[in-house]
């Protein structure tokens, strides 16, 4: 009998990735002594939670 994977979320990125998908988690980018949005690459103050200019959040879905 065949073991399953630790985690499906390895099998999902395993196939996303072999099709040219990143699968690597985001997180902020720094600039100097900012955190900068990797989406919209608006700064921000390093306490921000989130992006108040697009909305973008670390925060894994």
């Amino acid at each position: 009998m065949a073991s399953a994977p630790d985690s499906g979320d390895d099998v999902f990125d395993e196939f996303l990735s072999d099709r040219g998908h990143e699968t690597e988690r985001v997180g902020w980018e720094r600039n100097y002594n900012k955190l900068q949005c990797p989406d919209c690459m608006a700064l921000h103050d390093e306490s921000a939670d989130d992006c108040s200019v697009c909305g973008w959040d670390p925060s894994p879905a």
